[in-house]
């Protein structure tokens, strides 16, 4: 009679294979879209890039700013995303300002479309970077615009946190 013996990994090497991954890096962040927008929702996409892309996008050449993204045909589409083109690149380089696809799950693109057509939400790209597994991700956020009056609402309650926070500061130190 033959016993069969189960044994366990290494721990060692599993710990080496956790220790190996590494974090998100970001390459491109859209700050002024939380000056310009109150952000609701966020969602994780791919981005369908070409090779002299993703080259260019390593090289942190990417300009988000005045992107936004657009549902067309039952398909999420980023537009006036700028990559420059790759600095090793030849006469197959890519149009630096062509519109590029996103990447989500069926279910998401329903979603989006709901939201932007009911409640009147606009897509806006909150940064550009790539993920634990080396792919190109976009962080998509399902937002509202703001009012003039909403932005200086914004301006004067994080002028006030700043203050309330050197009074707290200077009482901590005994002034």
């Amino acid at each position: 009679m033959m016993h069969h013996v189960c044994r366990m990994p290494n721990p060692v090497v599993i710990l080496d294979l956790m220790t190996t991954r590494k974090p998100e890096q970001a390459v491109a962040t859209n700050r002024k879209a939380h000056y310009d927008y109150a952000i609701e929702d966020t969602f994780e996409a791919g981005i369908q890039l070409l090779g002299t892309e993703v080259k260019a996008l390593r090289e942190g050449r990417i300009n988000i700013k005045e992107s936004f993204a657009r549902i067309e045909r039952d398909e999420v589409i980023l537009h006036n995303c700028h990559i420059n083109e790759d600095s090793h690149g030849n006469i197959m380089n890519h149009n630096p300002v062509r519109s590029r696809k996103l990447l989500l799950h069926r279910k998401e693109i329903d979603r989006l479309v709901n939201q932007t057509q009911k409640k009147g939400l606009t897509l806006v790209p909150l940064k550009v970077y790539f993920n634990d597994r080396g792919w190109a991700k976009l962080q998509l956020a399902l937002a509202k615009g703001k009012r003039q009056y909403d932005r200086r609402d914004t301006i004067k309650k994080r002028e006030d946190t700043r203050e309330m926070a050197r009074v707290m500061k200077d009482e901590g130190r005994g002034r």
